[in-house]
């Protein structure tokens, strides 16, 4: 697969409305969707497709009650910043697994919390 830096940059701009903010939205989040099988593929995550699009859709819902068009701008903007830097693999498998807290391998429950625990369960610190 070439890597064409220039292929999923958009130019910055603003909203006119909040039509256009919707708009815009949705488009970013459809590409994401369509995108999160490519996203399994490329960076071997470990998880089905229907995970990933379910973490992507709660991103998009974290910001689901922003009312201030300059602020949805700055969000579309590192979006798009996020969705380029993943779709041209600029990114490492951490980076994206790090949206995965539950199922990342990096999560709180690693490594047990004292060395008797981890003995016992089988689980060295290294």
């Amino acid at each position: 697969m070439a890597i064409t830096p220039t292929q999923f940059a958009q130019r910055t701009r603003q909203s006119v409305n909040w039509n256009d903010a919707k708009r815009r939205v949705l488009c970013a989040y459809r590409d994401w969707l369509r995108a999160a099988p490519e996203i399994q593929t490329m960076y071997n995550v470990p998880l089905p497709v229907s995970v990933i699009r379910t973490r992507m859709r709660q991103e998009f819902e974290r910001h689901r009650y922003v009312n201030k068009l300059p602020v949805i701008d700055v969000l579309l903007f590192q979006s798009a910043a996020d969705y380029q830097e993943t779709m041209n693999f600029w990114r490492q498998t951490t980076h994206i697994m790090s949206y995965f807290k539950e199922e990342n391998f990096r999560g709180d429950k690693r490594l047990p919390a004292n060395f008797m625990e981890g003995f016992l369960e089988g689980k060295g610190r290294n």
